[in-house]
């Protein structure tokens, strides 16, 4: 589980927005650039080549 005082700190390397994060699929979702940051072993990965594209309902949702 990543603690929260983290996830209130980090933002998005390329826009600097805030990032929410989606406890099921274990990432950081940046809406305004629409890419989901992974978490792996509890460490966030702020990379935008490791970075995946959100889906339209993703984005909408």
């Amino acid at each position: 589980m990543i603690d929260k005082k983290l996830i209130a700190i980090l933002v998005c390397p390329i826009c600097q927005g805030s990032l929410s994060y989606n406890a099921n699929q274990q990432e950081l979702i940046c809406k305004v650039d629409g890419l989901a940051y992974p978490i792996r072993d509890d460490i966030p990965v702020m990379l935008e080549s490791e970075a995946r594209p959100l889906t339209l309902e993703e984005k909408l949702g």
